[in-house]
């Protein structure tokens, strides 16, 4: 067998294979003893006609097609191993030269990965990062359990106060027009979360159980909907029912009650060690990342268009999970947002392109400073891979394939070449401080190049039913802002481990 290889523009290679006559005969052999029982010959049962035969009566191409099959896809991992080629997007192939007793000469046509040249990517200089905690930060988070874990306290004697739940009917109009979605009945709204659009709250505060109202509001410019952007509206609201958070006292007795220790000092004791946790690895990634982005800013190529739509896919997918959690698919969401799949695709090219570039860039680097990865550390690795799928070492190692650990050993590869570069930076103190707190969670500041999202989570269960409700993703509650009653909580969550 036989390989010739010829280049083309945006990374394309075109691949001559030729298979021996006699290879592809065995495989005509095959497709015939495969294909028999299915053809039918005067004079002879179903399954026991002659290869010639058939040949004769049908022509010898009734073969082709399963022989093709037989030899391609052996004969093309052979070529690519020859030639040292990375494809990175499916082979299209094409049929040269075919017939008994002839070589059989396949032309494959394939994206491959790009040439990658680098600029400097040792001693570069970056501004220091350093995330800290301070005791504001756990004060905060404290605050924040507490709110979790208030009780609501309904109110019968009096008119509705900033802060208080306020359980309304509502109906919104334009133009005296009802609008889509701008009803709701037994709706619990937080005054002063401002999950409402702006203006809409403020007109709820001194109102009583039993009145009925009009609220008059404007839409803001940016809100989702294209059709009611910047409209005047007003809603009739009705006040059913007004309850307020009565907050539990922050002692020994409130560390039992939501924690496994006894005293409150334990609890912050805890509270600070995983807050510095989660401040050192953002500063680990955001050092990464600031260094990344001098490398890609620095290198030359041509990434191909297949591996930036391979990018996309993939950030897709894990949004789909991740809103999946939530009972929405992401297309669902980008609908409550006015946006389309298509659109959210486009949004994203530029973020997919510096993200393939990133990855290219660190193979580039594993490569030239020859990085491996040991056998202990591969151990290692998979230790911690079983622990995470809650799995026996040995069952995991019993599924895994050997392209699986050669893949898991290439992404390994990857991390500590990011490692390197980070080791190696030259990293200079800011003339102020470049010290961040770590303390709004609800902030978590993952703006990297692995990001996957827009940072947009999905809207309050409450507000999916409501035009007139803002989307979290427009204007970011914060736990301290959610409703004892509310599951916002669980999305604001899955937004910080984006």
């Amino acid at each position: 067998m036989s390989n010739v290889l010829e280049k083309k523009e945006n990374n394309v290679a075109e691949i001559t294979m030729t298979i021996p006559a006699a290879k592809f005969d065995e495989a005509m052999d095959k497709s015939f003893r495969k294909n028999v029982k299915y053809i039918t010959v005067r004079g002879f049962r179903k399954g026991k006609a002659p290869r010639k035969l058939i040949e004769r009566t049908y022509g010898e191409s009734i073969f082709y097609d399963d022989a093709v099959d037989f030899v391609c896809q052996d004969a093309y991992a052979e070529a690519v191993k020859e030639l040292a080629l990375e494809p990175v997007d499916m082979p299209k192939l094409e049929v040269k030269e075919i017939g008994s007793g002839k070589d059989l000469v396949l032309g494959v046509t394939v994206t491959v990965k790009p040439e990658v040249e680098l600029g400097e990517y040792k001693g570069i200089k970056v501004q220091d990062i350093e995330h800290t905690v301070s005791d504001d930060d756990i004060e905060a988070e404290l605050k924040r359990r507490q709110e979790r874990n208030s009780r609501l306290v309904s109110v019968e004697d009096r008119a509705v106060e900033n802060g208080d739940i306020a359980n309304i009917n509502f109906e919104g109009f334009v133009d005296d027009v009802a609008f889509p979605g701008g009803k709701g009945e037994n709706h619990d709204l937080e005054i002063g979360s401002g999950s409402f659009i702006p203006g809409f709250e403020e007109q709820i505060i001194g109102k009583n159980i039993g009145d009925e109202f009009d609220v008059n509001v404007t839409f803001p410019e940016e809100y989702h909907a294209e059709d009611l952007k910047g409209k005047q509206a007003v809603f009739k609201v009705k006040v059913n029912s007004i309850q307020y958070k009565e907050l539990p006292q922050l002692d020994d007795e409130f560390a039992k009650d939501v924690s496994e220790f006894d005293t409150l000092e334990e609890l912050k004791a805890d509270i600070k060690a995983k807050m510095e946790e989660d401040a050192a690895k953002r500063t680990k990634q955001e050092k990464e990342n600031a260094v990344m982005e001098a490398v890609i800013d620095g290198m030359k190529v041509d990434v191909p268009a297949c591996m930036i739509d391979k990018r996309i896919d993939n950030i897709v997918r894990e949004n789909d999970m991740r809103m999946s959690q939530q009972g929405l698919t992401f297309e669902q969401y980008l609908a409550y947002m006015g946006s389309t799949l298509d659109q959210f695709k486009e949004q994203m090219k530029p973020m997919a392109e510096r993200q393939v570039k990133g990855t290219l860039a660190l193979e580039q680097i594993a490569k030239l400073e020859k990085i491996e990865i040991t056998e202990e550390e591969l151990e290692k690795n998979l230790k911690d891979m079983a622990e995470a799928y809650h799995m026996e070492l040995d069952k995991l190692k019993e599924i895994l394939r050997t392209e699986d650990l050669d893949n898991i050993k290439e992404d390994m590869k990857i991390s500590k070449a990011s490692e390197f570069v980070v080791e190696n930076a030259s990293w200079t103190k800011a003339k102020t401080t470049t010290k961040k707190s770590a303390a709004k969670t609800d902030e978590v500041e993952k703006k990297t190049t692995k990001t996957t999202t827009t940072k947009k989570t999905a809207a309050k269960s409450t507000a999916t039913k409501s035009t007139a409700a803002k989307s979290t993703a427009v204007k970011k509650t914060t736990a301290k802002k959610t409703t004892a009653k509310s599951k916002t909580e669980q999305a604001e969550k899955a937004e910080t481990e984006n």
